[in-house]
């Protein structure tokens, strides 16, 4: 029985290290007005959000400089992103298709990090989610593939 449970969590020990996984996260935020077109309540008016992103990053393989991918690269693609929406009626951006919500929002702030940063496309780590607070209570947040 003592082997039994050695061997069991000789086991679990092995399987927590091959799947050990790292993260890291950075934050942007940005100011924009927008109204949802195809909503019946008070957010199909104009109105402007103080927005908060987080975007994550994980892998299972540090670089030769002992990091996951360099703090400053994704925040620089993070915070080049949130500018073009900064200041914005993000109803006057054509991706959004006039309902510029949260969930949308984070979409296109994955999919144009992925543009910006080569390493998330090679696998070995990649962009895990994208949040998008509206407020401190409210968050969507995307999963890219």
């Amino acid at each position: 029985m003592l082997f039994i449970l050695l061997a069991a969590s000789r086991f679990i020990t092995l399987m927590l290290y091959c799947c050990a996984m790292y993260e890291i996260r950075v934050t942007a935020d940005f100011a924009a007005a927008h109204f949802l077109k195809d909503y019946n309540g008070k957010c199909e008016n104009l109105h402007g959000h103080n927005y908060k992103v987080y975007a994550h990053v994980t892998g299972n393989e540090l670089n030769k400089g002992g990091m996951l991918l360099d703090f400053t690269v994704l925040k620089k693609a993070l915070r080049e992103v949130c500018k073009t929406m900064d200041h914005t009626n993000l109803n006057d951006m054509d991706i959004f298709c006039q309902n510029p919500s949260a969930e949308r929002i984070a979409k296109y702030i994955a999919d144009s990090i992925l543009e910006k940063i080569p390493e998330l496309k090679a696998g070995k780590i990649k962009l895990s989610a994208v949040d998008v607070f509206e407020t401190e209570t409210s968050r969507a947040r995307y999963i890219p593939d």
